[in-house]
């Protein structure tokens, strides 16, 4: 006697429902592959917080910090496919570090299984009052007039700040320099002090001191304009396809049951729709950004292919 094919997908796919209708049946642990007190760790803790009444069990970050996220990400790569094990995801560990780094101990796509997306953090292009220019296309004509003296700031090799210094080189065409700093205070300090021309950086970072009058800005990084800072053209307009807003997501290790996936999704997701959690995401600079996991797997395959054109081009490596 044989089983229809129905049949016996019905009997394959019994287990991982029993599993997901049980799920969770223990703390849930959100790997922050960063150090405690960082953007990334305030945010996976905010998240954290607000899945543990929704899952009906505690939702606990650890923070395991590393390798330029890769250890972190290594953990949940290599854990039990259940869901009990997430990623608190940044740009590193799926999207830039396969081409920042000779290699990363796992499959950047098929170790892990998508969730949702949960923010991004515009970037705004600030320059210093003393530098010439209005906005983008006076920032481009002058660096092509001055090529490799203008310099922009980040706050380190790989960050953030730096690759979207670099999509501005790629893009504008332009020839300026960059200077690494050991994090973002003291990047901060020498842009205010006119020692850097310029630098890009999150919105919380530089909107206050744009607004105060001791920077300029010109434009946020988004691929439109922000309701954050409606008043600030999107760089695309003058650069297009210019699109380097931090993204955040969550993710589960590979091969866990898409019931347990779709349980996680309904949660995040409502949580991201919640008018309240917006309001304090938008209090902070940040954009929530709830999808399927679909929505998020497209995302990432493009996110890793439109940053592998500009690692490339400026020949970047994270030792």
């Amino acid at each position: 006697m044989t089983l229809s094919r129905r049949v016996l997908l019905a009997a394959l796919a019994a287990p991982a429902v029993a599993r997901a209708q049980g799920y969770p049946n223990r703390p849930v642990r959100l790997i922050c592959p960063f150090a405690a007190g960082g953007s990334a760790d305030a945010s996976a803790r905010q998240i954290a917080e607000a899945l543990t009444p929704v899952l009906g069990q505690p939702v606990v970050v650890e923070n395991r910090p590393g390798g330029g996220a890769t250890l972190g990400a290594q953990m949940v790569a290599r854990a039990a496919p259940d869901g009990h094990t997430l990623l608190y995801g940044t740009p590193g560990p799926q999207i830039v570090n396969p081409w920042l780094m000779r290699s990363v101990p796992y499959d950047p796509v098929k170790d892990f299984a998508p969730v949702s997306g949960y923010k991004r953090a515009p970037n705004l292009l600030a320059v210093h009052p003393s530098l010439p220019v209005k906005d983008v296309a006076e920032l481009v004509a002058l660096a092509k007039s001055r090529p490799g003296t203008l310099t922009f700031a980040s706050s380190g090799v790989g960050s953030s700040s730096h690759l979207a210094g670099e999509m501005l080189k790629f893009l504008g065409r332009i020839d300026i320099t960059h200077v690494p700093y050991r994090g973002t205070g003291p990047a901060m300090t020498d842009l205010l002090g006119g020692n850097v021309s310029m630098a890009l950086d999150t919105l919380s970072i530089l909107l206050p001191p744009s607004r105060a009058g001791q920077l300029r800005a010109l434009g946020v990084t988004t691929p439109q304009r922000s309701k954050l800072a409606p008043e600030l053209p999107a760089l695309a307009e003058t650069l297009i396809g210019f699109d380097a807003a931090p993204f955040n997501y969550i993710a589960a290790t590979g091969g866990t049951p898409a019931p347990i996936i779709a349980r996680l999704n309904q949660a995040i997701v409502g949580i991201l729709n919640d008018p309240a959690y917006r309001a304090r995401m938008e209090s902070l600079g940040e954009e929530a950004t709830p999808s399927t996991p679909e929505e998020l797997a497209a995302t990432l395959a493009a996110e890793s292919a439109r940053w592998k054109q500009v690692i490339e081009a400026a020949g970047i490596r994270a030792e």
